[in-house]
């Protein structure tokens, strides 16, 4: 970081915190600002600020810093706007959306394609494209337009794209469940890794019912792991991919208790007399799944909203407020929200129940928060509010004393282009510890761009966190003087720096690795889960790239966001998939994909192992059985369970 010639006088220098950063840059200028008041209404604008060009298009009015008001003409949706305030180096597009519409376009892949398992059909899908209107000068006037504009793009099946030939053909990695404590299971996945057996239908065979055999995990994905049946060696001609929270993968044991036939594969069936001895040999110390597996992950997936309660969330055409929405639908803990005004059921918001952008109702009210009041002057009898107890709960903060005030200047991301982190400042102070933040150089006179993070965000950060990090740190628009100079820009502005001690420095041992694969949310269009993979991480904040997109697309992403998910969670949960966009010599397997119609809840805690014990009984023809024994207890803690060899 740059220094400057005439520091400020302190009795001392102030050591570097975990962001490995000197809590410094606040005393560029004298502090003349203050908090607001927590009392708004959805009426108020903000004044504008004096030092600052106005620009007026059909009665909406903006502000800009440099006066240039050049004006250009997206080549996707037509809309006409400042030039300066479009996205992209090259000002083709006025948005990430249209951005991505366009090269979807000139790809024919399927960014806005068919979810929740609807079938595909033999037309391209309509769906209505969400104006950024609060991130361009002139989109205001377009946004009746627009609302109602659709593209058309071809459908990618799902089926067409297989997580097992996707790992196993390009020798990938795959972040693992525990990474994802908001998952199915992502607390109580316990030590299953390389190595575990478990009982699953054997498929090599001629017979009728369905009879099993047992299989070892020889890689682990997520959720999916590629099984190796026993017996079979270094031999892999035979192996498959298997989600492992499946109803067919049951623990060792398992069919001897239920009465289920154990019948080798064909193609090994000679290779041993006595398969019974072989199995004792080779099952002795090994580790296989808890007995109450299934139980755990049935009650993993059983989330406590329902459809029909209302929350608030954020209004996504003015992000400086929130709205009344009734919960639709809940997929894998994901929310469908309709927005109560919507007659016909169109106008909705997806987001996890976790998220931090849905709220009680009077949430706004107690904090302080701009809120549209809604035209139903009475609810439906059906729906009801949504109990408190049942939102994520943030971190108590005490505002008193030096505390983040009105004017000061940080670094966030950017919610409306989640791969930039931008020059960013405090617009309002809200009650429990709630800030209204501003783009610099690209609001509008009324805030209705500002946004609402919460002081612990892990989206928001002190002065010179991206120079620290080696993050590209994106200036206002319209600013000239580069590259940027934060000593600088605070002295022009006369603003001062929030103090680095405010922000949150704790980094969770998260297991994340560069490389990994995972299934995330594109939260510009956040219907949407996708095939994604982490590309960099700063602490806690995760690069997260789509597969088959440029980079302009990647997102920044808190490594306990509940918009990521395990590999395998959408064919867990039943939620569709978006494969990566396809290449020009993309070959992808013609796998179909299992679906669930489960609903989902995490689990708490581990289990103590106990032993299961082989007994050798005497069968008929071809077909073994195992018995579960008595319980000498043999636990290593992890919730796995060793198999043992009766004395």
């Amino acid at each position: 970081m740059e220094k400057t010639k005439n520091p400020p006088s302190r009795s001392e220098r102030k050591r570097r915190d975990s962001f490995g950063m000197f809590d410094g840059y606040d005393s560029c200028s004298e502090d003349t600002s203050s908090s607001s008041s927590s009392d708004e209404s959805e009426e108020e604008v903000a004044p504008l600020p004096s030092s600052l060009p106005i620009i007026k298009n059909n009665g909406q009015v903006y502000t800009y810093p440099d006066g240039k008001s050049g004006m250009a003409t997206c080549e996707m949706c037509g809309m006409v706007g400042v030039r300066d305030a479009f996205y992209s180096k090259t000002k083709r597009f006025c948005s990430v959306s249209c951005s991505r519409s366009y090269s979807s376009n000139s790809k024919k892949a399927s960014i806005l394609a068919r979810l929740q398992g609807k079938p595909p059909t033999k037309k391209a899908k309509v769906l209505q494209k969400q104006p950024l209107v609060a991130k361009l000068a002139a989109y205001a006037q377009y946004q009746a337009t627009l609302k109602n504009q659709s593209i058309s793009k071809p459908v990618v099946p799902a089926e067409g794209f297989s997580w097992g030939t996707y790992i196993t053909s390009n020798n990938l990695s795959a972040a693992p469940v525990s990474c994802f404590r908001h998952a199915p299971m992502g607390n109580c996945w316990g030590d299953i890794a390389e190595g575990v057996r478990v009982e699953v239908p054997n498929t090599d065979n001629n017979l009728s019912p369905k009879v099993f055999w047992i299989a070892g995990i020889v890689k682990l994905a997520g959720y999916n792991a590629l099984l190796r049946y026993e017996g079979f060696e270094n031999d892999s001609s035979l192996d498959f991919w298997r989600n492992i929270c499946d109803p067919d993968v049951h623990p060792v044991g398992w069919c001897a208790t239920s009465g289920k036939p154990l019948v080798p594969p064909q193609t090994i069936q000679h290779k041993y007399t006595n398969w019974k001895a072989f199995l004792v040999k080779r099952l002795t110390g090994a580790k296989t799944l808890p007995p109450d597996f299934s139980q755990k992950v049935s009650e993993s997936m059983q989330y406590p909203f329902k459809p029909s309660m209302r929350v608030e969330v954020v209004d996504k055409t003015h992000l400086c407020r929130t709205r009344v929405a009734v919960v639709e639908s809940v997929i894998g803990g994901r929310l469908r929200l309709v927005y109560e005004e919507s007659e016909d059921k169109t106008d909705d918001f997806w987001c996890h129940m976790y998220s931090p952008l849905i709220h009680p109702i009077g949430w706004s009210r107690s904090i302080g928060h701009r809120f549209k009041r809604t035209d139903i002057l009475k609810k439906q009898e059906s729906h009801f509010d949504a109990p408190p107890h049942l939102f994520t709960k943030v971190k108590d903060v005490e505002q008193g004393g030096e505390w983040f005030k009105e004017g000061m200047k940080l670094e966030a991301i950017d919610p409306l282009n989640l791969s930039a982190i931008c020059v960013a400042t405090i617009r309002k102070v809200l009650a429990e510890g709630f800030l209204m933040i501003g783009i610099d150089g690209s609001e509008a006179a009324d805030g209705s761009d500002w946004f609402c993070y919460h002081a612990s965000s892990p989206s928001i950060f002190p002065v010179g966190f991206c120079e620290i990090n080696m993050i590209e740190l994106t200036p206002p628009r319209g600013y000239t003087k580069l590259p940027f100079k934060w000593f600088d820009y605070l002295r022009e502005t006369g603003s001062i720096a929030a103090p680095v001690k405010l922000f949150n420095k704790e980094v969770p041992n998260h297991g994340f690795r560069v490389g990994m694969k995972l299934e995330a949310v594109d939260l510009m269009e956040p219907r949407l889960v996708c095939v994604a993979t982490v590309t960099r991480i700063i602490h806690r904040l995760l690069r997260i790239h789509f597969d088959g997109w440029e980079d302009e697309y990647d997102q920044w992403v808190d490594c306990e966001s509940p918009d990521l998910y395990p590999v395998g969670w959408c064919q867990l949960t039943g939620y569709q998939l978006q494969p990566p966009a396809p290449q020009p010599k993309d070959i992808q397997s013609n796998v179909s994909k299992q679906k669930k119609k489960s609903k989902t809840q995490q689990c708490k805690g581990h289990k103590k192992m106990t032993t299961l014990q082989l007994k050798e009984e005497m069968l008929d023809g071809d077909e073994y059985s195992f018995l579960q024994g008595a319980s000498d207890q043999e636990s290593n803690g992890s919730g796995n369970y060793y198999i043992k060899q009766e004395p």
